[in-house]
C-alpha cells in the first residue's frame, strides 16, 4: 500500500500561523507565472498532504494540475472533490479555486501491465480499473496533455516499517525499494520523454539516508538512500537525454499516515517523538507545515531554479545540521543553550 504524507489537524494558534504561510504562497510573492505548464503529481489522495501542498503552490502560479492517486483510495478521494469537502484548502490566495484537472489512478509499484499480479487484477477496490501502471498512466498523459512539465513523485510506502532492518525481510526490505525508490526511477523513464525540455522532477526524502533515525526502518532508510542516490545519477542522465532537472526534498517530520504508521501499539509514537525531539533541538525551534515543502518545491521546479540540479534540499527547520541532541541528559547542567525565538 502506497502511504501518502498527511499533516494533522493545527490548533487555531498553529492555524493563524500556516494561514500566514499561505498568504506567502501567493504568485506574486513567488514570483513566476506558470501559466500554461502542467503538472503530475503522484501521491496525492486528500488534501493534508505534501503532495497537495506542492499542487497548491503550483496553482497559485497558474499551473494546470493533474495527480495520481492510489486505486484502493481513489473513489473515496474523487467523491470527496466532488461533494466540496476539499473547497475550503483549494481557495488560492487571490480567491481563486485550484482545479484539479484530472486525477489518474496510479499504483507505482507496477511499470506495465503483466507486472500485475492475479490477486491485484481480482481485488474487488481495482474493480473496473484498466490503466493504472506507470507505463499505461504516462501513455494515458500524453494522450490529455501531449506533454507535461513538473513531475512529482510524493509517495513511499515499506511493509515493514515498524521492523529494525535486523528483523527485515528480503521481501520487505525490496519492497520499500521498490515502492519508495525504484517508483521515481520508472516514473522519469516513462515520463521523461513526455517532458518539455527545461521541465523538473521532484521527489521527497528523509534524513534516515544518511544519519541513523532509530524506529524507521523495515529498509525505509535504505530506500531514501537509494532515492537521494539516485536523484544525483538521474539529474546527469535525464538532464542529458531531455533536459530535464532532478531534484529532492529531504523534509523535517511532519505528522503523515505514512509516519504514523510507525507505531507500536499502546506506547506514544515515533512521529510524536520525531516531532518533538526536532522542536527542540532543531536551529528553527518552531513547527514544521506542508506548506513549508510547497514553496521550496515550487523553487525547485520553477524556472527561478533552472540552474540547479541534482539536490537534496533539506526542508527540516535545520535539524539535519545538528550532531547533538541539546536535550540529552548526558548535557544537563553543562551546557549553555540559547532560549529559542518566539513568535
Amino acid at each position: 500500500m502506497l502511504l501518502l504524507l498527511l499533516v494533522p489537524c493545527l490548533g487555531f494558534q498553529q492555524q493563524q500561523v500556516a494561514r500566514r504561510a499561505r498568504m506567502m504562497m501567493s504568485s506574486t510573492a513567488l514570483g513566476a507565472d506558470l501559466t500554461g505548464k502542467v503538472a503530475f503529481i503522484a501521491g496525492v489522495a486528500d488534501s493534508t498532504g505534501y503532495g497537495w501542498a506542492i499542487a497548491k503552490a503550483l496553482a497559485e502560479a497558474g499551473a494546470t494540475i493533474t495527480v495520481g492517486t492510489w486505486p484502493p483510495v481513489l473513489n473515496i478521494f474523487k467523491s470527496s472533490l466532488e461533494k466540496g469537502k476539499f473547497d475550503e484548502d483549494c481557495k488560492l490566495s487571490d480567491g481563486r479555486m485550484m482545479t484539479i484537472e484530472k486525477v489518474y489512478p496510479l499504483d507505482a509499484v507496477f511499470d506495465y501491465p503483466d507486472d500485475v499480479p492475479p490477486e491485484i487484477i481480482e481485488n474487488k477496490r481495482y474493480a473496473g480499473l484498466e490503466s493504472f501502471t506507470i507505463s499505461e498512466v504516462a501513455s494515458q498523459i500524453a494522450k490529455d496533455y501531449g506533454k507535461i512539465d513538473f513531475l512529482v513523485h510524493s509517495l513511499a510506502n515499506g511493509p515493514e516499517v515498524t521492523k529494525p532492518l535486523l528483523e527485515t525481510s528480503r521481501k520487505g526490505y525490496l519492497a520499500a525499494n521498490s515502492a519508495s525508490a525504484y517508483s521515481f526511477v520508472s516514473m522519469l523513464q516513462h515520463m521523461g520523454p513526455i517532458m518539455h525540455q527545461g521541465g523538473a522532477a521532484l521527489s521527497l526524502t528523509y534524513v534516515a539516508s544518511e544519519t541513523v533515525i532509530p524506529g524507521y526502518g523495515g529498509g525505509m532508510s535504505s530506500a531514501k538512500a537509494a532515492l537521494e542516490s539516485d536523484t544525483r545519477t538521474l539529474a546527469w542522465e535525464a538532464g542529458r537525454k531531455y533536459g530535464v532537472r532532478v531534484n529532492t526534498i529531504s523534509a523535517g517530520p511532519l505528522k503523515s499516515r505514512a509516519a504514523s504508521a510507525i507505531n507500536k501499539k499502546g506506547e506514544r509514537g515515533f512521529i510524536d517523538l520525531a516531532i518533538d525531539y526536532s522542536k527542540t533541538n532543531a536551529p528553527l525551534a518552531k513547527d514544521l507545515f506542508s506548506d513549508d515543502i510547497g514553496a521550496s518545491a515550487f523553487f525547485l521546479l520553477s524556472p527561478m531554479a533552472r540552474a540547479v540540479t541534482g539536490v537534496t534540499l533539506y526542508v527540516d527547520n535545520g535539524l539535519h545540521v545538528m550532531g547533538m541532541a541539546i536535550d540529552s541528559q548526558a548535557l544537563d547542567g553543562g551546557l549553555a543553550v540559547p532560549e529559542p525565538v518566539t513568535t
